[in-house]
């Protein structure tokens, strides 16, 4: 339940963030009339997001088990790979986005009478970036807790207080340090990612493969196994398995470890902060 709430949180507020921007500067620049080409190009990036993952969920079903196995595998990897790019993404661009945004909308404004098209391509391209990174990030998560029904409505809950904070950060009745939420949704992230490549490395081997280093690390089935509430709970946000193989630990460890570091290299501790919220006025 946390993590696809989590995941559509931090993606919602990354598209609410990026089209808050968009619609308040559209508003200072007394050009409010090009509203409804940002809100089409969101319309659109929805809709694309949607047919994809009911296309890639229908997908799946259709294959025999070890082929279900392999694209559970590939569709691991893929959101691992996104996640990870996402996040070191925004680290980068937090501090910069909305100026880019600004210079980015005044070339739109510029093009005559493709001002319209330009602000619907700008909106769709953001706003899909994101909602396409959610439907992997959700898959991925949704087929190692089996399928929990409950996973789609915390990723709704997610999009939805996400829409209300990005609705009251343009509103300017919400102040938030963003820095500092994405700072810390994306460390929590990348244990997230750790756990799906590690899941990702169970599945190839089901799939038949990838069959080397199987021997059981340790057996924890006993002190901590994955049918009590922690467990289930531990499995679900960081890939947790009671009998981890070899080859799972490695891919766990080998990735959370530099991913971890060079995320928080070059970074001011939290403690020392601004408490100035990123605005998008």
């Amino acid at each position: 339940m946390l993590i696809p709430f989590l995941i559509m949180l931090r993606e919602g507020m990354e598209a609410a963030l990026i089209v808050g921007i968009i619609a308040s500067y559209l508003r200072q620049s007394g050009q409010q009339r090009f509203m409804p080409a940002v809100w089409l190009g969101v319309v659109l990036a929805c809709l694309l997001s949607l047919a994809v993952g009911v296309a890639l969920e229908m997908t799946e079903q259709e294959f025999p088990q070890k082929q279900q196995e392999l694209f559970e595998a590939v569709v691991a990897l893929v959101a691992v790979g996104i996640l990870t790019s996402m996040v070191f993404w925004m680290k980068q661009a937090a501090r910069s986005i909305k100026h880019q945004l600004q210079g980015s909308i005044d070339a739109a404004l510029r093009r005559g009478r493709g001002q319209a098209y330009a602000l619907v391509g700008m909106a769709f391209f953001a706003v899909a970036r994101e909602g396409l990174e959610s439907v992997f990030f959700l898959l991925a998560t949704v087929q190692q807790q089996s399928s929990n029904p409950l996973a789609w409505l915390a990723a709704l809950l997610g999009l939805l207080v996400a829409s209300a904070m990005g609705w009251g950060i343009y509103q300017g009745g919400v102040r938030i340090n963003l820095r500092r939420f994405f700072r810390l949704t994306g460390m929590f992230i990348i244990l997230v990612a750790a756990g799906l490549l590690a899941g990702a490395v169970k599945a190839l081997h089901e799939a038949g493969l990838w069959n080397q280093l199987q021997s059981v690390v340790i057996d924890l089935s006993r002190v901590l196994p994955l049918d009590t509430p922690l467990g289930v709970i531990l499995s679900g946000m960081f890939g947790y398995d009671d009998t981890p193989t070899v080859s799972e630990l490695l891919a766990w460890v080998l990735y959370l470890l530099p991913a971890l570091f060079l995320f928080l290299r070059d970074g001011k501790p939290l403690a020392k902060s601004s408490s100035a919220p990123l605005s998008t006025r």
